[in-house]
């Protein structure tokens, strides 16, 4: 132990120095490496490595960083082997993980200041250790089966009502409460500081409660706080037990969002807890304060408290999935480091160091997912289809309009896979009404004319109904000049038993060519003859898992001979090959966003209309531009369009104050437009309802749809051309872009209104861009920095993983992920190598659930 008391003697030689990097030659740095060499064995290999994380960066921290690392490092030189963890009873007095730094300039004075002999307020009560009630659980002691997954039931005080209600947040183990990070990081400010609209916290002294009910009843409690600075109050409503749960002279934190009452500064339902000399210690060190997700059951001093435990004891007990040589190369930080950064940070520098590790970490998981499926489906081989030289140049004659160029190109790249025995794994993207469906069906017909099989699937009832209709008119012609005959068959889920039963036994036997349907169609009873191709509408609904499941279909195929091998160019039997498969998305996914998404499959882009298409007049409206747009659909309506009227729930919330699709009905209907014919299709209609509803409308028997988001996409009504969005402010660019597709698909000039909840939204950013642009991709590259990728796509809508910290906004740590997960797959696909063993292990770990990739 000589060695770790000559350490300590030269950190605290350096503090009398004043942390000026210059009590050794070379620097404190180069001294700890020459230490560690001469120090480190297999028994405290682990310590010694602690001791270089602690001082990591130290020449070019600021002095008062290096202090606290300095104290860190000889904390850890002074107790080399982790203690066991504290036991319940009696309570112990608690310490800090991380120890004080020089306090910074014109930081926020900490309540203990508050007993100086000027303070305005009276006597302040002791601030305790920790409050008695609520206590967290310390960890037990550790066991052979006590390990980071055991559950959370293992701590005690955690009994199966407090393990109930963290599951709600996803949290069943110990690891789970590990990467259980908060979610925002207020500052701490003295009261005269805080400004309207902050998100921050104070350290204050309860002066007086005031406890009342206004004259409807409503009861309201005013706690006012104190500190040396100033004085402000925080309003809680319909919440009377705030006032039992707190007294007077009482220290407590204060943290949310900076409000106005009567031109006063104040917190409105904050959250609070009372002030205890570790949470004292905590916010002094980094001067800012942890907020987790929570939930019902589960308060937030409880939940600080015990991750505090958790952390203290089981960071340093998890070990590192990423290989030495990649952490210092991408300059991450140990995890164990990381671990404590992100919860109860030292610094914001070193809570951003943290996040950048944890990102960097999901986004490299991604990467090497996507990567190691795509390898994995393109290792097994699918058949060549033949295609003729002059198919093309039939398929286009025998189409009612012309192909754009973009679509001749997407049909000559996916003509190219599909003549490959490796499966194709391409994605169709294009705008709404870019013509997808007429490069798939190419695609379809060259595999009927091989004597296969293809399907077409689609995320609803209502879209897979109206690619078959689709397909249907317009095979007469394309057969005629490609001299086929193609079967199509429907399976959708809400078709009469006998009509499924009758339609799977066709689809087995090989009597139908081309199977159009909903997710039905991956189902274990439906099983092909000889299915060479799967073409997938709306991807983003279809997760990495459905994909594989459909993939299976023709991997089971049985072999037999095609029963269609009158029109077939070339003889295929179901050898049970891959089929190759096409996916197709309608919502625009920045490149960047669509390599990461999509990373498995190549990339084809309709990035050109069809002629002849006028592009959708779009107006942002003020709720008091309400009955002007009544009065334009009504005009429209006398002229022989039809109209769509969109909200955003079903029911009412009351957490978003949006329209209700069925009260919104009711009121158009008899205050409105009662003369007019009204009709509503919403959610949890029932599929045949839904379709009954929907051929009304095209029929003309209905002038004005009342819908949800339904109608998002897939709908096709050449006659409506006003859409009125209610709740606009509550949409994305991208989201509303679709509902505005569902318009603009006739001869006449087509309108879409976005009705705002609330004045003033017109001054939002997305305005400018919706109404300027009719271009897809340049709204959800806006769509994407104004709200982020999890509102935008919904990383499970996807089939991604959830993310915890990783951002698909941030390019450059995606393509650097990108990089360096390409570079490790070169040299390891399978991920074999020593080194890589554990990275192997997160990467399955992160994509448990969402697909096969062991």
């Amino acid at each position: 132990m000589s060695n770790f008391n000559e350490l300590a003697k030269i950190l605290a030689h350096e503090q009398s120095k004043g942390c000026n990097n210059a009590s050794v030659i070379g620097g404190v740095e180069k001294f700890v490496e020459n230490w560690a060499q001469r120090t480190r064995t297999s028994e405290n290999s682990a310590g010694v490595q602690e001791v270089i994380d602690a001082l990591n960066g130290y020449a070019g921290a600021e002095p008062a960083q290096r202090q606290v690392m300095i104290q860190r490092a000889v904390s850890v030189a002074r107790q080399m082997e982790p203690k066991p963890p504290r036991q319940p009873s009696p309570p112990p007095k608690r310490h800090t993980q991380h120890p004080h730094p020089a306090p910074k300039k014109n930081a926020p004075t900490l309540p203990i200041e508050l007993r100086e002999e000027n303070s305005p307020l009276p006597a302040a009560e002791p601030i305790p250790e920790e409050e008695d009630d609520d206590e967290p659980p310390p960890a037990r002691s550790l066991r052979v089966d006590f390990g980071l997954d055991a559950p959370v039931e293992r701590l005690q005080g955690v009994g199966n009502a407090k393990a109930h209600n963290l599951a709600r947040l996803g949290i069943a183990t110990i690891r789970d409460l590990l990467y259980h990070f908060p979610r925002a990081y207020r500052p701490v400010k003295t009261i005269s500081e805080l400004m309207y609209g902050d998100d921050a916290t104070v350290i204050a002294q309860v002066s007086h409660i005031n406890d009342y009910k206004t004259r409807n009843g409503f009861h309201i409690t005013d706690i006012v706080l104190m500190d040396p600075t100033g004085g402000i109050t925080a309003k809680f409503f319909k919440q009377p037990w705030v006032a039992k749960s707190l007294r007077p002279r009482q220290f407590v934190v204060v943290s949310g969002k900076v409000d106005r009452d009567l031109n006063k500064l104040c917190f409105k339902s904050p959250e609070y807890e009372p002030l205890t000399k570790e949470l004292q210690r905590l916010l002094d060190t980094a001067h800012v304060y942890p907020v987790y997700p929570l939930t019902e059951g589960i308060k937030a001093n409880w939940l600080r408290k015990t991750e505090r435990e958790v952390v203290g004891f089981w960071a340093d007990k998890v070990i590192d999935p990423l290989p030495a040589a990649l952490r210092r190369s991408a300059r991450l930080m140990p995890l164990p480091n990381a671990l404590r950064e992100i919860h109860f940070p030292t610094s914001l520098e070193r809570m951003e160091e943290a996040r950048h590790r944890f990102a960097f970490e999901e986004l490299l998981y991604i990467q090497l997912g996507v990567f190691r499926q795509r390898k994995k489906w393109r290792a097994e081989p699918s058949r060549s289809l033949r295609i003729e030289n002059d198919f093309l140049a039939r398929y286009a004659a025998g189409l009612p309009f012309p192909l754009t160029g973009a679509q001749e190109r997407a049909i000559g790249e996916i003509f190219s896979d599909l003549q490959n025995t490796a499966p194709m794994s391409r994605l169709l993207q294009g705008d709404v009404g870019a013509g997808k469906t007429v490069v798939a069906l190419a695609a379809l017909l060259v595999a009927v004319m091989n004597g296969a099989q293809a399907v077409l699937m689609a995320p609803t009832e209502i879209l897979a109904e109206q690619h078959f209709k689709t397909i249907n008119n317009i095979l007469p012609a394309l057969g005629e000049k490609l001299q086929i005959q193609p079967r199509v068959k429907l399976l959708i889920g809400s078709m009469k038993h006998k009509e499924k039963l009758a339609a799977q036994q066709e689809i087995s036997e090989g009597q139908v060519d081309i199977a159009v349907g909903t997710h039905a169609l991956i189902q274990e009873a439906v099983t092909f003859q000889n299915l060479a191709l799967a073409v997938v509408d709306e991807q983003h609904r279809f997760g990495v898992g459905q994909r594989a499941a459909i993939r299976q279909k023709g991997q089971n195929a049985r072999a037999s001979a095609p029963s269609n091998g009158e029109h077939a160019a070339t003889t295929v039997q179901g050898d049970g090959a891959q089929p190759h498969l096409l996916v197709m998305s309608a919502t625009p996914i920045p490149r960047t966003l669509a390599l990461t998404v999509y990373g498995d499959l190549d990339l084809s882009i309709l990035d050109e209309m069809p002629p002849g298409r006028t592009p959708i007049m779009t107006k942002w409206l003020e709720p008091k531009e309400r009955e002007r747009a009544y009065m334009f659909i009504r005009k429209q309506i006398s002229e022989g369009r039809q109209a769509f009227v969109i909200c955003p729930l079903i029911q009412e919330s009351e957490v978003i104050d949006a329209k209700a699709a069925v009260e919104e009905y009711e009121r158009l209907k008899t205050e409105v437009y009662p003369d007019l014919r009204v009709g509503l299709i919403h959610g949890k209609l029932r599929p045949a309802e839904k379709d009954a509803v929907m051929n009304d409308f095209r029929d003309h028997n209905i002038d004005i749809l009342v819908a949800t988001s339904v109608v998002e996409v897939g709908i096709d009504v050449p006659n409506a051309t006003v859409m009125l969005i209610e709740g606009a402010d509550r949409f994305g660019l991208a989201q509303l872009h679709q509902f505005r597709g569902r318009v603009g698909r006739g001869a006449h000039q087509s309108y879409a209104m976005l009705l705002a909840d609330k004045s003033g939204s017109t001054s939002d950013e997305r305005l400018k861009v919706i109404e300027s642009t009719q271009d897809g991709f340049k709204l959800a590259e806006a769509d994407l920095l104004l709200r982020g990728p999890g509102e935008f796509f919904g990383t499970k809508q996807s089939g991604l993983p959830d993310l915890r910290v990783a951002q698909l906004t941030d390019v450059k740590l995606l393509e650097q992920a990108r990089k360096v997960a390409f570079d490790i797959f070169e040299h390891d696909p399978e991920l074999t190598q020593p080194d890589n063993q554990l990275l192997k292990k997160g990467m399955n770990e992160f994509w448990k659930g969402e697909g096969d990739l062991s």
